[in-house]
């Protein structure tokens, strides 16, 4: 009964839309909480031909809750460029073929770049359907209040010197950084976080919407002691975020020692504006820069390096 209703619910709130045959669809699902499907992503997957997952198990489970029967393809890392041509014989045909991944938004960290690569160079119509994303789930809770938007990095390699690598490129971004790591592989991660950035705040997110969620924000060297302590602390999908590193305010720029010294005769004896306003016209400097070097010789007591 349940299933009938969300389905009536989905076509009632997306059945006005119009879903012309030979489209691709690229439908982000749920990323642990089935109830956060979207009715649009319901009332499509009901429409489409047939559904290309990255694993058809995984997929077969999601349309079995939502009570819809689909063909099912199997469309994963190791064989997505074949896959695709398949998926494109579909298109070719009118019918119209929906993607999914196991979890989340498709082509973020999981395959389907190259199927809607190709399904757009063949002329095709892609079609995203948003909805979870686990990065942007943990960016949301993550509270990074340096962050100017951010960059995903997903999992890094898994062999030593590689992995090495990418993490030192990584703590030398002073952006927010958002990785995703295997359980197996989390401790180590945090470990050496600990170890080449003790003070950088990182928020690592478990289980995200999940039964079991926890989301801990603490300065790295903290929460790899913390987590260490933890008996279950290696089971679930992890999110980390890198907090941005906070930059120090920057100096004024460069001004020359003469029209400096006049800057600093001309404070000692005028109002700030008008000490200002004096040193650009003899300097022909701009004013805004030495307004900026005005307020830190101020604040400096008059002196500053």
């Amino acid at each position: 009964m349940l299933p009938l209703l969300l389905q009536q619910a989905a076509a009632e709130a997306a059945g006005h839309q119009s879903h012309p045959g030979g489209t691709l669809y690229v439908v982000a699902t749920p990323i642990g909480n089935l109830a956060d499907i979207t009715l649009r992503a319901v009332h499509v997957l009901g429409l489409v031909q047939a559904v290309a997952c990255e694993d058809t198990r995984v997929g077969g489970q999601l349309l079995n809750h939502l009570g819809l029967h689909k063909p099912l393809l199997a469309l994963h890392a190791h064989n997505e460029q074949g896959a695709s041509t398949a998926v494109l014989q579909r298109l070719a045909a009118g019918e119209s073929v929906a993607f999914i991944s196991d979890a989340g938004t498709p082509a973020v960290s999981d395959p389907g770049a190259v199927l809607v690569a190709q399904a757009a160079a063949a002329g095709y119509r892609v079609v995203p359907l948003p909805g979870p994303s686990a990065a942007l789930a943990a960016i949301s809770a993550a509270g990074d209040p340096h962050g100017n938007g951010f960059s995903f990095v997903g999992f890094l390699p898994a062999k030593g010197g590689e992995r090495a690598a990418a993490l030192t490129a990584v703590l030398a971004d002073t952006r927010t950084q958002v990785l995703f790591e295997a359980p197996h592989r989390i401790q180590a991660l945090l470990q050496a976080l600990a170890l080449q950035a003790p003070q950088r705040t990182v928020t690592l997110c478990r289980e995200l919407t999940k039964q079991f969620e926890t989301i801990l924000t603490r300065p790295a060297a903290e929460l790899a002691t913390e987590q260490a302590g933890q008996p279950h602390g290696e089971r679930g999908e992890f999110v980390l975020v890198l907090h941005a590193r906070a930059t120090a305010p920057t100096l004024p720029d460069e001004i020359p020692t003469p029209a400096l010294h006049t800057l600093r005769i001309l404070l000692r004896e005028l109002p700030l504006k008008q000490a200002v306003a004096l040193t650009a016209d003899i300097t022909g400097l701009a004013r805004k820069m030495l307004y900026a070097r005005a307020l830190a010789l101020r604040d400096a007591g008059g002196d500053d390096a």
